[in-house]
């Protein structure tokens, strides 16, 4: 009987070094997508996908970075007006959608500790993002529902509005 309780202790922590072994892998590896990949392996981010390949920006949120984007949910995509959406995604509007999705992107990796520390940043747009954090963690009037989802460029914030530039 002590033979077989060793056994099954055996078996369990070789389980445990197992899952445990497994899980780090998964981790380490969603660390090595960049940004755009892991945009694209998050199933709350496919019309955002939509619109960077529209633009053509997939090459640059797969470039070296560091970058911290403000990632627009589907849901975000489906509170401004199909109009909008429509006109951005037309082949002679395709500024008007870098832009917006630029406007979308700081330099520099911030996770949530320093967006606390900050009022404002500076986008790849050339516009400035307000960044309050009296209540939760708004970038201008679009609030973050997800924070520091780590890529091999950068960083990933979900929010739940699209912000638009002055344009």
């Amino acid at each position: 009987m002590n033979v077989s309780f060793t056994k099954y202790i055996s078996i369990a922590v070789l389980s445990l070094i197992f899952v445990s072994a497994s899980s780090l892998a998964t981790q380490h590896h969603s660390q090595r997508l960049d940004i755009f990949e892991t945009a694209v392996a998050d199933p709350s981010l496919t019309t955002l996908v939509t619109a960077i390949k529209a633009a053509r920006l997939v090459d640059t949120l797969k470039g070296k970075g560091p970058f911290t984007l403000f990632a627009p949910s589907n849901g975000a995509f489906v509170k401004i007006s199909e109009g909008t959406i429509g006109d951005l995604l037309r082949v002679e509007n395709k500024e008007k959608l870098v832009a917006t999705l630029t406007y979308h992107v700081v330099a520099g990796k911030l996770m949530a500790a320093d967006l606390v520390k900050l009022n404002k940043a500076k986008t790849v747009q050339g516009g400035e993002i307000v960044i309050d954090t009296s209540d939760g963690v708004k970038i201008n009037n679009a609030t973050v529902i997800k924070t520091d989802i780590m890529t091999s460029n950068g960083v990933i914030h979900i929010i739940d509005t699209v912000v638009l530039p002055d344009m």
